[in-house]
């Protein structure tokens, strides 16, 4: 029997009282291609340190 993650996770919970298996929570999309709305990506960008939207340095020249 090949023992994948599935399987482990199944075992996991099976072993319940063990304090590093923790119930799933929700995490943020990392994907940008995933994220659908601007605001989602704002806010990913932020987190990321990072500024959106990407500029290129023509259009940085242009907006001047």
């Amino acid at each position: 029997m090949e023992r994948t993650r599935a399987w482990r996770r199944a075992q996991a919970l099976e072993r319940r009282d063990d304090k590093a298996v923790r119930p799933l929570t929700f995490k943020p999309e990392k994907n940008w291609k995933l994220m659908y709305t601007r605001a989602d990506k704002l806010v990913r960008a932020r987190q990321l340190g990072m500024s959106y939207p990407i500029r290129t340095t023509r259009q940085w020249l242009d907006q001047e």
